[in-house]
């Protein structure tokens, strides 16, 4: 019995494929596809805008390089009809070695133009790959978090891998014979009007059916390799999110489920790979059929014409040597057109990333935040996420410098979307957030991270040593500074037993370290960068009780004249807040120091008991 299909979307372990998770270019409708190949038009114009010198020489080595091939048939030509003697005439030697001569000469021009041109496009091509990587990751970086919410890990990933693969593979393997293919057949095709005007209209015939052929694969594959590039996507998507996750997946024993997801979207790829190559078993061998039914045809009235004197047999000759050239470069295009047409669809692609603009923006005059004092202000602020109902509906909150507040609530209340405001994660839909009287959307990027800091339950740990991860917000912080920030936050004493103390790796994603270790040299980042504004979203929750209470100790020395934030609903963290605000559905509900809102015997208090019976 056959196998079911596999239901995609069941298992939400795999990042869905759903439109919101899509630029344009990742799902083109038909009114998309004209706008999309004039946007990969576009970006394949500004890479090559800087080699302006060096494509005008490879033009010329190109034209070099065609001429020569193309002095070969009209050479042989010279040779039969001026060289080769008639039955009652000895010929003339000098003209066959003349044009022996010449034909090596053109021979050693083709060389020369071939070999310079690759040598030159190779390094065009390179340098075009080398900015269009650099490009993508630097446009991912500065992309908006809500982007990466909703793009998953592994079609970034598919984006700089297989994406660049198959430009790389055109640019490495074959655009050079394209270009050369299509010269040729343009140069052909003058030529053979000059020659013999009957014959090339002759053979000019067969022009309506190669048109028609062209057309008609041009737009089928251009479609199979747009969906080879899709359904690569998702290998990718399925094979990154499953191995990124294999600590869940094999506690749950997922694995054969997984097998099971990935069997099906690998033989999608297959379906989407047999589909293109469908396209090329009939395109080449029925360019082939009608190539040589041209030339069958040719040289049958070519025959006639010249048994009754009306062309010399050299030309006749040349015709078909050129008939040649100008079918076989058609025929090499059908072969590296599965590649041009890969390229096309990544193309398209990264061009629809590069075209993503970031939600939140750098401002065009940004106003300079010299000296930030943390001030901040919520005025009638609303906000929801992208098709979602109201996370904030006109709040109204003001902290002064200096004050820790603490946030506490449901999950879902709204707390952590208070945190990506004041981060600038997000602008609010409606109403402003401003610090020290700034309207956030008015600070620059660099003054906003120089003044915010968020550090929250998953903090990332580079590859590197102890010492790089918590120098990352401040690159040329001294040894001393890097110390001095981790005895603060009491990491010091761990630190320095690791094997090389702070210049111990700690390997891909801090997994040489515990998880209460990792989020200590997260505080210590925090610290060392010396932020106005702290914000500390969950930042406790992955502690066992002896490193919380020493974060605990710690962090009335981090939050000292600093303005801060904490989530938690660890309540002792908590409890070192001068301030606790209540959240329930996106509405503040209680507001004051944590003893009076325990005397009031209102929600905290609710909580806090609830907490502190926990504990018993």
């Amino acid at each position: 019995m056959a196998d079911a299909p596999v239901n995609l979307d069941a298992w939400r372990g795999r990042a869905a494929d759903a439109d919101a998770e899509r630029t344009a270019a990742e799902a083109p409708d038909e009114r998309s596809v004209v706008r999309l190949r004039a946007r990969s038009r576009r970006l394949l114009g500004s890479l090559l805008a800087s080699h302006k010198r060096p494509l005008a020489w490879a033009v010329a080595l190109l034209l070099l390089q065609n001429a020569a091939a193309m002095a070969g048939p009209y050479l042989v030509m010279l040779g039969i009809d001026h060289g080769i003697p008639p039955l009652h005439d000895h010929g003339d030697v000098t003209v066959l070695v003349a044009v022996a001569v010449a034909f090596l000469g053109a021979a050693a021009a083709e060389y020369v133009g071939k070999r310079w041109f690759l040598t030159l496009s190779g390094r065009i091509g390179q340098a075009v790959l080398l900015d269009l990587r650099r490009r993508v990751y630097d446009h991912f970086q500065r992309l908006s978090v809500g982007f990466h919410e909703r793009y998953t890990s592994g079609r970034v990933v598919a984006r700089l891998t297989s994406d660049m693969d198959s430009i790389a593979e055109l640019v490495d393997g074959g655009i050079d014979d394209l270009v050369l293919a299509g010269l040729s057949v343009l140069s052909v095709a003058g030529i053979l009007l000059w020659l013999d005007p009957p014959l090339a209209f002759l053979t000019l015939l067969s022009f309506p059916f190669l048109i028609l052929l062209s057309r008609w694969f041009a737009l089928a594959s251009a479609v199979a390799y747009r969906r080879t590039r899709e359904a690569v996507a998702l290998v990718i998507v399925h094979f990154v999110e499953s191995l990124g996750g294999i600590r869940a997946v094999q506690a749950f024993r997922r694995e054969p489920r997984n097998q099971e997801i990935f069997r099906a979207v690998n033989d999608d790829y297959r379906r989407a790979n047999l589909t293109a190559w469908r396209l090329i078993a009939k395109y080449a061998p029925t360019l082939k059929l009608i190539g040589n039914v041209t030339i069958a045809v040719v040289l049958t009235y070519g025959a006639y014409r010249v048994l009754h004197q009306q062309t010399e047999i050299g030309v006749l000759a040349a015709f078909l040597l050129y008939l040649r050239r100008f079918f076989e470069p058609m025929q090499e295009l059908s072969q590296f057109y599965n590649a041009l047409q890969s390229a096309t669809a990544a193309l398209e692609k990264l061009s629809g990333v590069l075209d993503e603009r970031p939600t939140v923006g750098e401002p065009a005059r940004p106003t300079p935040l010299r000296g930030p004092r943390g001030n901040l202000d919520f005025r009638r602020v609303g906000f929801a996420y992208r098709g979602t109902d109201a996370v904030l509906d006109g709040l109204d909150l003001r902290i002064p410098a200096g004050q820790t507040v603490a946030l506490v609530g449901a999950t879902g209340a709204g707390k952590s979307t208070i945190a990506k405001l004041v981060s600038r994660f997000y602008d609010p839909v409606h109403g402003t957030v401003t610090l020290d009287g700034v309207d956030l959307r008015e600070i620059s990027d660099t003054d906003l991270r120089r003044a915010v800091v968020l550090v929250t339950q998953e903090n990332y740990l580079f590859s590197g040593t102890v010492a790089e991860n918590i120098r990352f917000g401040r690159p040329d912080a001294s040894q001393g500074e890097v110390e001095e920030a981790a005895r603060a936050i009491g990491a010091h004493e761990f630190i320095a037993a690791l094997p090389d103390g702070y210049q111990t790796q700690v390997h891909k994603r801090g997994g040489r370290l515990s998880a209460g270790q990792r989020q200590l040299v997260a505080f210590a980042r925090a610290f060392l960068a010396d932020p106005a504004v702290l914000i500390l979203d969950e930042a406790t929750s992955s502690l066992d009780l002896p490193s919380e209470r020493l974060v605990q100790r710690a962090l009335r020395t981090i939050l000292r004249d600093r303005t801060a934030l904490v989530i938690a609903h660890r309540l002792s963290t908590v409890e070192i807040a001068d301030r606790v605000l209540v959240m329930e559905a996106g509405r503040l509900v209680e507001d004051g120091p944590p003893a009076l809102l325990i005397d009031r015997g209102g929600r905290y208090a609710t909580l806090h008991n609830q907490w502190r019976e926990s504990l018993v």
